[in-house]
């Protein structure tokens, strides 16, 4: 009996020999199952970039481009997504085809071929298919459920920092000095709320791969620059030191990138530097990588350091410090996709009780 998904499944059958090709199509057509064929490997990969399949059954030993090279490319090269599954064919004289397993097929099956093995195999690579890509539909349903409910959450949340800007200025009468209290506690409360809703929001743009970076020439000089004016009511706030220091061959420091999500990531390093600083300093410096065409962007704070055993999954999404201060746990993970999105690296130092040092590598313009 023809099962129901088996009248939707598309198998693309790669074989030379013609003979080869008419039997597995005859057995797998009277399944149910949609047959196509090719030759060799270069007509099955054009094929698969017009049209993709559920399964491939691949001859390993063909002329020109053998079934190892067609399954390294397939495993190779993005376009070919979502996941297909390969059955690799082969006569039992041929070489072991552990070669090809190694390079991703999913299982092997010898000829001459039976006809209940043959669709035993078929049956269960179809079920990982169906199974890897239910698992995708769910990942990609909750990304964008995540991405509609905070970008939702936005619009009230703005309209009530307006409210709140607005009561604060007195615009609706004279506030008592208890109320302006209370109303300048509830707009601190809601623009972090509003802070973690933007992250979460740039967090799954990146994730669901709809985020689009715009890269023009930044000057990063003049960047950190403007950060740092902008933090440095918030150091002042606790009598912290905040400071740029430039090394001589820093003096230029232009690359590409998108400078939205450059002034994000760097305003993200240095306000958590300032929030786990309770004395001394926090210090930004630059350091140009002639030679490799690389600028290192540290930010050093002297503040409460990071516990070891949190540095290697600092990084990771919502991975929270053991801090009574520490937030959701997706800044240093979004400052990292920033970074990565700049084909950049970051990484930490730290020691407990006399602060972090968080590096930034970019490359730059010659």
């Amino acid at each position: 009996m023809t099962s129901l998904s088996s009248r939707f499944d598309k198998i693309l059958v790669v074989d030379d020999s013609p003979d080869n090709v008419f039997l597995i199509k005859t057995i797998l057509e009277g399944e149910g199952y949609i047959i196509s064929s090719a030759e060799n490997g270069i007509s099955a990969l054009a094929q698969l970039e017009k049209s993709p399949c559920d399964l491939i059954l691949l001859d390993l030993m063909m002329p020109g481009m053998d079934g190892y090279e067609v399954t390294r490319r397939i495993r190779g090269d993005a376009k070919f997504q979502p996941y297909i599954p390969i059955l690799l064919i082969t006569a039992h004289d041929a070489p072991n085809v552990a070669k090809g397993l190694d390079l991703g097929a999913d299982d092997f099956i010898r000829k001459p071929v039976t006809v209940d093995e043959l669709l035993a195999r078929v049956r269960s690579l179809l079920r990982l298919k169906h199974s890897i890509d239910e698992r995708d539909e769910i990942a990609r349903q909750r990304q964008d459920f995540v991405s509609r409910l905070t970008h939702d959450l936005r619009t009230p949340l703005v309209a009530a920092d307006r409210m709140l800007t607005l009561f604060g200025q007195g615009a609706l009468g004279t506030l008592s000095p208890q109320m302006t209290e209370v109303i300048t506690i509830m707009a601190r409360s809601n623009l972090n709320l509003l802070s973690m809703v933007n992250t979460l929001l740039e967090v799954y743009r990146f994730e669901a791969g709809r985020k689009t970076l715009v890269f023009q020439e930044v000057d990063l000089i003049q960047l950190l620059t403007e950060v740092v004016g902008e933090l440095k009511p918030l150091a002042q706030d606790k009598a912290l030191s905040i400071k740029l220091d430039l090394s001589e061959d820093s003096t230029k420091a232009m690359m590409m990138g998108d400078r939205l999500e450059l002034h994000r990531l760097f305003t993200n390093l240095i306000g958590n530097a300032i929030k786990f600083t309770e004395f001394g300093s926090v210090t930004i410096r630059l350091n140009s990588l002639i030679e490799s065409s690389k600028i290192n962007i540290e930010v050093a704070d002297t503040g409460i350091g990071i516990p070891p055993e949190e540095l290697d999954t600092l990084f990771e999404r919502f991975r929270q410090g053991s801090h009574k201060s520490a937030g959701s746990g997706l800044g240093l993970y979004l400052s990292r996709r920033i970074v990565e999105a700049h084909q950049g690296n970051i990484l930490v130092n730290s020691e407990l009780g006399k602060g972090s040092v968080f590096i930034v590598i970019l490359p730059i313009n010659q």
